[in-house]
C-alpha cells in the first residue's frame, strides 16, 4: 500500500452505466473510500488478483467461506453422531450374540482376521448372504 502512495498516478477516462455509478456511490462510504477513483482502484486490484491467482479462497466472500465451514462442521457432527449410534447398536448386537454362542478365542481371532480382509476387499460392502454362505461352508 505504501508503494502506491509514493507512485505517480495516471489519469484515464472510465465510462460506466448510470446504475453502476449509483451503486458505486452508495458503497463508497461502506468501503471507506474517499473517492470514486479509490473505489475503482480497489475493485480492479481485487478482480485482477482473483484472475491471476489459482487459490481463489482469498477472494471469496467471507460469508460464503463461513457458510461452507458451517456446513462442513454440521456434516462432520452428523457423521460422528451416526457413527456413535451405529457403534452402540453393534455393541448391543455383539453382546447378545456373545451371550448365546460358545466360541473360542482362537476362532474369534481367525474370524476377525477374515472379516478385516473381507471389509478391505469389498471396501465395507459386506452382505449377510455372503456371511451365511461362509458360515455354512459354501463357496470357500
Amino acid at each position: 500500500m505504501t508503494e502506491k502512495k509514493n507512485s505517480v498516478k495516471k489519469r484515464t477516462a472510465v465510462w460506466l452505466y448510470p446504475e453502476t455509478m449509483d451503486e458505486m456511490d452508495s458503497l463508497l462510504e461502506r468501503d471507506n473510500c474517499k473517492s470514486r477513483s479509490e473505489f475503482i482502484d480497489k475493485a480492479l486490484n481485487f478482480y485482477m488478483g482473483y484472475l491471476v491467482t489459482e487459490d481463489t479462497t482469498g477472494y471469496l466472500s467471507k460469508i460464503l467461506i463461513s457458510a461452507m465451514q458451517g456446513i462442513l462442521k454440521e456434516t462432520e457432527n452428523r457423521n460422528a453422531n451416526n457413527l456413535f449410534r451405529l457403534s452402540v447398536e453393534m455393541s448391543m448386537m455383539m453382546n447378545i450374540l456373545a451371550a448365546g454362542l460358545e466360541i473360542s478365542d482362537e476362532e474369534l481371532g481367525s474370524l476377525r482376521g477374515r472379516c478385516v480382509q473381507e471389509v478391505r476387499k469389498t471396501r465395507g460392502k459386506i452382505s449377510m448372504e455372503e456371511a451365511i454362505k461362509f458360515q455354512q461352508g459354501i463357496g470357500e
